[in-house]
Parts: C-alpha cells; structure tokens; sequence
C-alpha cells in the first residue's frame, strides 16, 4: 500500500481556500523495483527543492506540499505563475536526470486542509481532483494546465506565446476538461498528448491549435467557486489519494506534429520608430520627435496592443539606412511605423508609413500637409489608422486618451522631450547630480507655458524624487516639490496613468512606503497598459520588499516593452548580482553592453563579476587600465574605487582615487567624501596619523547631514564607520546600529543589507571580532553585496582572517 492510500477524516465544517496546484507524477513508476523507486522519488525530491519558486515559497511560508506516492502535490498561494514556472524549473533541472520521466498538471482551484487517520495533514477538495485529471491526460514531458488557470497566465503578455489550446479531453465519468500545453525553449513536451490523439479531443473540424489568449469574459464570482467545491468535495470521497497505481504512459512518438508553433511575436504588436526630421531648421529635430513621441504615447494606453517604449525606439533615431525586419525582430513586434516631418515656417508635412515586417509589407503610407497648429490631430488621426489596421479592441476610454493630446503648446512640448532626454541618462550618480537639475528647470518653463500639462507635471515630480532619493538634495524642501508636481497632475485629470505611477515613485522614492506605491502602480497600469515603467517600478517593490523571484520577473516584463532599456538592463543584472547568481548578472551586463558598448560603469561591473564570483580580480584591473588609458579623466565611483583595495599593496586604490570626484560620489541618498576614501587608504598602509586626518576632514562633512537629519541611516551608517576608522568605538558601534535599526532588512531588503554589511565593518574595525563575525553570517542568509571575493580579498576583513569561523563562512561561498 502507498503512503498515501488513505481516506481522509473529513470534518463537518471544511474551510477552503484557493490555491495554484502543481502535480508531479513518475511515468513508469510501477514498473521499477521497491529500492529503484525508493532512489527515484529521493532524487526528484531533491531536484524539485532546489527550484527557485519552491524555496521561495517555502521560505515565505506559502508552500504545502503532500506526498502521493508516485509523486508529489505542490500547492502555491500567492500567483498562480507559481506553479507554471515551477513545473518549467524541474523541466530544466531533469534535463540532467533522462532516467527521470515525469508529467505534470497545474490547475487553480478550492482546496482545504484535513486529517487522516494517522493524524497527517491531507489535502482534499475540487481543486486537487480536477487537477489531478489534468494531469492524468499528459504523457512523459508534458506540463498540461487547466484553461482556467491558463486563462490567468495569459493577462501576462511573457506567458502567451507558450501556452498552446489542446481543446477538450474527456476525463472520468464522462467529464471533458479543456486543457492547455506549456512548452518554451525545449522545456515541457510540444505533441499531441496520446490521450487526445487517440480521438478523444472535442475540436469542431477545421479548426487548427493555436496559442491560447486572455479571456474576454469575467469567470464566475468566487462564492459560486467554492459551493461548487464543497458539493465536488462530498461526492469525490476525496479519491485522489486513494488512487490506484497509474499504467506507465507511452512517451511522445518521434517527430509527432507539435501542438502548435511557438509565436514569439504577437500579431497586434508595434514599434513606433523616430520620425526623420527633413526639416532644413535642424532645431526642429525635437518637432520630429514630438510627432513620435505622441503617437506612441496613444497607442500605449491600448491594452490590446503591445507596444515598444520610446527609449528603445529612439535608439534608431537616424537618417541611414535601416533594416526593419532585423529592428522589428530585436524589439520583438511584428509591425513597424515609420515616417518623415518636414517644418517649414506655419506648415507641416507629416508622411508615414505602417510596415507588416514580417514580410516587409507596406500595409498603408499617408501623407498630410497642414498648418502646424494641426500636427496633435495628425498624430490622433496616424494612431486611430494604426489601431484600426492592427484590429485592435479599444474601450470608450482608451479611445478618449488617443483623441486627447498631451499638450497644444509646441514649445512646452519641446520642452519637456529636452527634459526627458536628460533624464533617460542619470542612472549613473555622476551624470543625476549635474543632469537633474537641467532637467527640472526645462520642465518649470514647460508647465509655466502650458499648466494644464499633465506628463509634465508628472515627470517634473519624478526628477525632484530622484535628487530627493540619490542624495543629491535629500532635504524636506525637494521632496515637497515633488509632492506639489504630482498633487497638481492628480487636480487636473484623477484617473491619469502618468499622475499615479509619479505618486508611487513619489512614495518609494520618498518614503519607502512600497505598500502604497504598489497601489498607485496598480492604478496607473489600467490607464498604461503597456508602460515598461509600471513592470520596472513593480519589480523593484518587488526587490525591496525580498521578492527575488518576483522582482526578476517584473523586470524581464518590463524590459518585454523596452528591450533596449539600459537601465532596466543594469537594474535586473544588479538582482541577480545580490542573489550571487553570477552567470545569470554577466549575461545581462553582456545584453546591457551590446546597447551601449563602451559604457564604463557597466564594463567595470562586468569585469567585478570574476571579483565577486571567484575572488579573481585581474579582469578588473585589465580593465580599469584601459578605460583610464581610453581617458584619464574618467570618474569613477564606490564600486571602482572600493574593488581596487582588493589589490596589495594599495597602489590600485591610490591611483583610482586620483578619478574620484574631489565632492564625493552619492550612495543610498548621502555623498561618500573622498576624504573617508583617503582614510581607508591610509589605514590599509599603516599611516595612523594620516588616517586620523582624513577620517575627521570626512566626519565633519558627515556630521552636518547627520545634524540637519538625525534619523537618516545611511548617513548614520556612513558616520559610524567613520568613528570606527577615529577608533571612536562606542559612538562607531552605536551609530552603526541605530541606523541598521531605523532601515532592516525586512523593511528594505536592499539597502538594509547594505546598512548591515557596514554594521561588520563597523564591528571588525573596533576589535568586535565575534559581533562582527555573527552579523556577517546573518547578512550572508539574505540577498546582498557581500561576495566571496570581497570577503576573501578586501581589507575591511583582514581582522578577521584566520579565525575558523569566518574562514567557513568563506569557504561556504566559494564557487562549486
């Protein structure tokens, strides 16, 4: 008898709950001798505990897992991409393992916890029934969802072109589920299960597989859900786990037709690209822009398309020429706009052109010759032509927003893209401090000019968040700018997308208060379906707040609609730097270069990933040589900086502080003096007097912000370890700790690791040995920057060298 062939104790009042379902059955179980069976499950237990969503959930708490006997049950609670991208994880991980044969099923449905006999906890309910039926129909490979919870997957745009109808398959006592196959990249099973081949599916004739898409219609409310399941639960007999051992199922026939084609590119997708400025006045180039930039600001708010954010389309933004199908291609769209605007004293000729790239179709070109008071209905007119050709459905509302212009003022509007070009490129610290207030001051004649300006308004906001947040004005008085920016967006139009996704950057920006900020992003997302902004922001919440797994996903989402993104890009190979998931940080840093090759910033931490990974430093040095050589002047920042005292003597270090800005560089929102850099030098040297001399230059730098704003912690950290270098060790030590308490980890998993690794130093550096060593071991069970290489390598840890205990924590992070 299995472990679980047992009725389970069922109880008057059951309570349910939904959860996303994950089935794992071996195929040919029953065929294997007791010891090889024994082996199989040991080992496909282990390979299925080492996925990324199972340790997720597990350590979130929001994971139960059943045992069947020949297999396992996996229930999720909060996505149901949960169980999806599972299933797609222990498809990759028994690539390694072919003697492993699994199919699997995913369904969402009621479930509720009961007691069997031996007093274990059971699963029962409609949802582990139909899920089980689910997976019944599949062969060896295959991962088999519900339509229903394939209809959930499919408001996600990524999971669309993997999801493909099988149609109905009839199940126990006459049943017909409707099911959906899961394949992508070789993972899962592309044929015809044998079940439905065999003349079980319902299709009506003629009508071919095809990849399944959002539902249209609203499911049955909830409460209907779960008396329905309760009445399934009483007539079930809860005969899932007291099934009888299932036949082996036949594996795929060789070269069977697949289910369908992967479609990578959706068919009502668009890149709107610059439009070439012909006009002999080339201060007009902004004008041409603008034409762009409108039209692709209309069919955004379209849900039913998907459609390319500006900042990777304007990367084509020249008068050779080009190749649409290979730019349609690397954008992932299937249709491409293009056009020219020639301005000449009050008129406007605007031409375009919409091309089906596919096939390098022109499916229509019209021109207007206007006066240019009437470019803003040529570009409503170009974007209802466009949604109108791709047969988009558009709602009431959305049909509104294309009708409605941003703006009436050209001069506003050239304005505020001179502005948003500005702040495309402040991702670096050094470019924000001398870009972000050029920005703002363009946007204040923008809204001076026209004050009804809402993406103005909003933008205007998130410039002065931005220096509120990275340090460079972190005073009340900026943040109340930005406060005042947003609050008059939301006056002049409530529902605005772009006013509530500047309110959630206000209020992450601000205040850290991701709970609201996921909120307004929420809001903005109905209004701006297809902003990569939304997706960004969301998955940096996400990383914020702990959710690894999430936040990467948002971010791959966002970079869906803005693929040549090279913010997104370095934010993305940032999480996965904090994971320690090295591989996975170099490719991006690879994707990142390959849209602005000789990026410094991005070469340097590309080149830290040997550093980080297998204390390897040379890469480093090779490359900080030839980019200071390529020009010697470069700035260089913390990360720079604080890599080159990885190499002894501190002659690297001595010489990257030449490139050091004289003002410091800005880091978790307060600026880093070079006079504390001197002092770490110094004391790597042996200089005490001089040591001494710097850190009290850098002390009373800090000390002034610390003054103004007693309970900013990075400030606080950053003091703290200053007094550590004065050897000030109760102040160092209490400093340190109070900022750590003000920003846990649990309250920003980024920025408060960052607070706890300076807490070690801080305790390393007063002679804490033990405390020091306690708070490392703590900090290296969360995500952070804390690598092998730096604890191997870097001198903020020579203290502790040589003690067993640090050395195993070393050790432990050593590359397999």
């Amino acid at each position: 008898m299995k472990p679980q062939d047992t009725f389970a104790e069922t109880k008057p009042d059951l309570s349910f709950e939904i959860a996303n379902i994950l089935l794992i059955d071996v195929v040919g179980y029953s065929k294997l001798l007791v010891n090889e069976q024994i082996e199989l499950l040991q080992e496909l237990n282990r390979i299925v505990r080492n996925t990324e969503c199972f340790r997720a959930a597990e350590t979130s708490g929001k994971l139960t897992r059943v045992p069947t006997g020949d297999g396992m049950a996996l229930l999720f609670f909060r996505s149901p991409e949960e169980p999806a991208q599972c299933a797609l994880e222990i498809s990759q991980a028994l690539k390694d393992s072919p003697h492993i044969q699994v199919r699997m099923g995913v369904h969402s449905g009621p479930v509720s916890q009961v007691t069997d006999v031996n007093d274990r906890t059971n699963i029962a309910g409609a949802g582990i029934n139909i899920a089980q039926r689910v997976m019944d129909c599949g062969d060896a490979g295959h991962i088999l969802l519900s339509k229903h919870l394939a209809d959930d997957l499919a408001e996600y745009r990524h999971w669309r072109p993997h999801l493909h109808d099988l149609g109905e398959c009839e199940v126990k006592y006459g049943l017909r589920l409707h099911l959906v196959n899961l394949y992508k990249d070789n993972l899962g099973n592309p044929h015809i299960p044998e079940k439905l081949r065999r003349g079980k599916r319902k299709r009506p004739p003629g009508v071919s597989v095809r990849p399944i898409s959002a539902p249209r219609w609203p499911r049955i409310v909830l409460t209907v859900t779960l008396l329905v399941s309760a009445i399934a639960l009483v007539i079930s007999s809860l005969i899932f786990f007291n099934r009888a051992p299932l036949p082996a199922t036949r594996a795929p026939v060789p070269g069977a037709p697949a289910a369908s084609a992967l479609v990578a590119i959706p068919e009502k997708s668009i890149a709107v690209l610059p439009f070439q400025n012909l006009s002999d006045q080339k201060e007009n180039a902004y004008f041409a822009d603008g034409v762009q930039d409108e039209i692709l600001t209309a069919l955004t708010k379209i849900a039913d398309l998907k459609v390319i954010s500006r900042m990777s389309t304007m990367q084509y933004k020249t008068t050779a020429e080009h190749n649409v199908r290979e730019i349609a291609n690397a954008l992932g769209v299937a249709h491409v706009l293009e056009g020219t605007v020639q301005r000449a004293g009050g008129r406007v000729r605007v031409s375009a052109q919409l091309i089906d790239a596919r096939t390098d179709t022109q499916l229509w070109a019209e021109r207007y010759d206007r006066d240019v008071a009437d470019v803003f209905a040529i570009e409503s007119e170009l974007a209802g032509k466009i949604v109108a050709q791709l047969q988009a459905k558009i709602s009431p509302s959305e049909m509104a927003a294309i009708k409605r212009p941003s703006t009436t003022d050209l001069a506003a509007y050239d304005l505020y893209l001179r502005a948003q070009e500005l702040f495309a490129d402040t991702s670096d610290p050094i470019h924000a401090r001398e870009k972000l207030p050029q920005a703002a001051q363009l946007l204040d004649e923008a809204v001076g000019r026209d004050p009804h300006f809402i993406q103005a308004w909003g933008l205007l906001s998130r410039v002065h968040g931005a220096a509120y947040f990275r340090g460079h004005d972190h005073t009340p008085a900026r943040l109340g700018l930005a406060n005042a920016a947003v609050q008059t967006a939301l006056r002049l139009q409530p529902d605005a997308g772009e006013a509530h996704l500047a309110l959630a950057i206000y209020y992450y920006n601000g205040f850290r208060d991701y709970g609201r900020a996921r909120s307004e992003l929420v809001i903005a997302r109905r209004a701006l379906p297809n902003s990569a902004d939304v997706f960004r922001y969301t998955g940096m919440i996400d990383r914020r707040e702990g959710h690894w797994d999430e936040a990467t996903r948002n971010l791959e989402r966002a970079l869906e609609l803005d693929p040549r993104n090279f913010f997104t890009l370095q934010q993305l190979a940032l999480a996965y730097g904090w994971q320690h998931r090295y591989a996975d940080e170099a490719r991006t840093y690879d994707r990142a270069l390959a849209i602005v090759p000789g990026d410094p910033a991005t070469r340097i931490n590309l080149a830290l990933v040997a550093l980080d990974w297998r204390a390897d430093i040379k890469p480093f040095q090779a490359t900080l040589a030839t980019l200071v050589a390529e020009n010697p002047g470069l700035p260089l920042d913390l990360d720079a900086l604080s890599a080159a005292l990885c190499e002894r003597p501190a002659t690297a270090a001595i010489r990257a502080l030449t490139n050091y800005p004289r003002e410091g560089v800005v880091n978790n929102g307060v600026n880093n003096p070079s006079a504390y850099w001197d002092g770490v030098i110094a004391r790597c040297q042996g200089d005490s007097a001089k040591a001494q001399a710097a850190f009290t230059a850098a002390r009373r730098e800090v000390e002034k912000t610390v003054e103004r704003q007693p309970d900013f912690a990075a400030a606080l950290s950053l003091l703290g370890m200053i007094n550590a270098g004065l050897e000030r060790k109760e102040q160092a030590i209490q400093e340190g700790r109070r900022a750590c308490e003000l920003l846990p980890v649990s309250k920003d998993a980024i920025d408060g690791a960052a607070l706890a690794i300076n807490l070690a130093q801080i305790y390393a550096w007063t002679g804490e040995k033990d405390r020091a060593i306690e708070q490392i071991a703590a900090v290296e069970r969360v995500p952070n920057t804390l690598s092998y290489g730096l604890l191997k390598l870097h001198p903020y840890w020579d203290p502790l060298r040589g003690d067993p205990r640090f050395e195993k924590i070393v050790a432990s992070l050593a590359p397999k």
